[in-house]
């Protein structure tokens, strides 16, 4: 493979919204309904729990028109402008996903489907999601849209829009074209859409779903004939492992797909074997959750990028563990176990969506991202937390260290190789990554400051973003490695000299 043309520029808005670590929430329960967060939609004699329950009978009771302004209401309303200045003032959140279902853009998508009969109550609600995104990316924050309920369903929970208790979008063709033609609709529509961070096809795939990689492919394969650069998100199926596996032989330089994203969930408050644990040995385990990450990160152009993020998680346990802590009060336990997971998941994922943040029931308790956050339980990344000033400042120090950095570096590498294992090189490409890395790192860390927002962004979706480096460089050949060394470490550079961790 020979070097092509190169197409470097510098880091845009929209690619570090993309690609930065993102801290956030989950928005549930606004445009996928569950009746244990948002009761308030769900009439007294309603007897399902899921988002068609709701409307249907409420449709039944009231008539379409009702109906349909009754939702429309809580679209508009049960996320306000004072929630959004929380995300981003106090929170310090960059990002939220926001589930949605394939009803959820617009009537003419239920014809056929379960909500057939109720579908006029969507008519609107895609200018809704439009809305919402607009007000997030006005303050900064990015969307991450999840196609959350997908026809038939992906798994057999009511998150997924039904009562049905099936999983029905595994064996039913028609359902997973359905799917694919309302992600290729999302794609069209996002596709110069300020402020979406990334498209997640599905939510919560069940465990070893009948052909889920294969429909993933196919997919993905008409995203990318759409827009091939924005992020797609795909559910690990609670296998992270196996996902890993699978993400690094797409996510590959020579291969011109959109960067695919692992969405893993993490909750301790569910199954048999965590009702015997305390809850102090529960706050150990989020690193090792995380674990098969480690070792992924250090050649793309061997292995692949691999970047997960953690769509789900909450500091809920079940009553049974909570009674194993042996006294210690319950409050510092839940604040030990969300600074675990705080931690962890900053150090070794590209981000993490709280579940959740809006409920009737506010602050939520230990699923309430506003709660949690409020007792310190969940921190945002220190990165986020400083002042604009400061943050010009460590770039006026950085900019000012950068030759002396650069000199340091290109010196070892050169003089390693050349000393060990002696050979021929091409230590110029060494160099060239490495001033893209340090610009890379340096344009993330001050967009926010740009804006008049608090904090610096850190690239959070490293291999992804050296993956799409590698592509932009043009690059090929054999010494290729020697530009993505360079482009790590350069990153790497400026990180020290803010005194920053440099990614995973």
């Amino acid at each position: 493979m020979q070097d092509g043309p190169a197409s470097i520029q510098p880091a845009t808005i929209a690619e570090v919204v993309r690609f930065r670590y993102h801290h956030g929430a989950n928005l549930g329960s606004v445009f996928i309904l569950e009746k244990w967060l948002t009761g308030c939609m769900f009439e007294k004699d309603c007897k399902g729990s899921s988002e068609h329950a709701a409307a249907e009978y409420m449709v039944e009771k009231y008539g379409m028109e009702h109906a349909r302004n009754r939702f429309e209401k809580h679209w508009r309303e049960y996320v306000s402008d004072a929630d959004l200045d929380w995300l981003r003032d106090v929170a310090r959140c960059t990002t939220v996903r926001l589930p949605i279902g394939y009803f959820t853009l617009g009537s003419h998508v239920c014809q056929g489907t379960q909500f057939n009969k109720v579908g006029g109550v969507y008519d609107n609600a895609w200018s809704f999601v439009k809305e919402l995104v607009q007000r997030c990316n006005q303050r900064g924050i990015g969307v991450l849209i999840d196609l959350h309920g997908l026809p038939g369903g992906a798994n057999c929970q009511e998150h997924s829009g039904t009562n049905s208790g099936k999983a029905e979008f595994w064996h039913d063709p028609g359902c997973r074209d359905k799917a694919t033609k309302c992600l290729v609709f999302i794609a069209q529509e996002v596709k110069n859409m300020e402020g979406v961070a990334g498209v997640q096809i599905i939510n919560e795939a069940d465990w070893n779903a009948h052909g889920m990689y294969e429909w993933y492919d196919s997919a993905i394969d008409e995203l990318a004939n759409v827009d091939p650069t924005i992020p797609i998100y795909v559910s690990d199926a609670w296998n992270l492992k196996h996902a890993i596996s699978w993400v690094q032989a797409k996510n590959r330089a020579g291969v011109h797909w959109n960067p695919i994203v692992i969405d893993t969930h993490l909750y301790w408050c569910f199954g048999d074997e965590n009702k015997k644990k305390s809850p102090q040995q529960i706050s150990k385990e989020p690193w090792d959750k995380l674990g098969p990450l480690r070792g992924k990160h250090d050649s793309v152009v061997e292995k692949g990028a691999a970047s997960a993020v953690v769509g789900e998680y909450s500091c809920v346990l079940g009553e049974e563990t909570w009674a194993n802590s042996g006294g210690a009060p319950k409050e510092q336990m839940v604040r030990e176990f969300g600074n675990a997971q705080s931690r962890a998941y900053q150090a070794h994922s590209a981000g993490c969506f709280f579940w959740t943040y809006r409920m009737d029931w506010m602050p939520g308790g230990e699923w309430g991202f506003k709660q949690m956050t409020e007792q310190q339980a969940i921190v945002p990344p220190p990165w986020l937390t400083i002042s604009p000033q400061e943050v010009q400042q460590l770039i006026a120090k950085a900019q000012g260290e950068q030759g002396q950095r650069k000199e340091a570096c290109v010196n070892g590498h050169i003089h390693w190789w050349d000393t060990n294992h002696p050979g021929q090189y091409e230590h110029w490409r060494y160099e060239q990554g490495w001033d893209v890395g340090y610009a890379d790192a340096m344009a993330f860390f001050s967009l926010r400051s740009n804006m008049g927002l608090q904090g610096g962004d850190k690239i959070g979706m490293f291999d992804l973003w050296v993956l799409k480096r590698l592509r932009d460089s043009g690059q090929g050949g054999k010494f290729v490695w020697e530009f993505e060394t360079g482009l790590r470490q350069g990153v790497a550079a400026f990180y020290d000299s803010i005194g920053m961790q440099t990614p995973k």
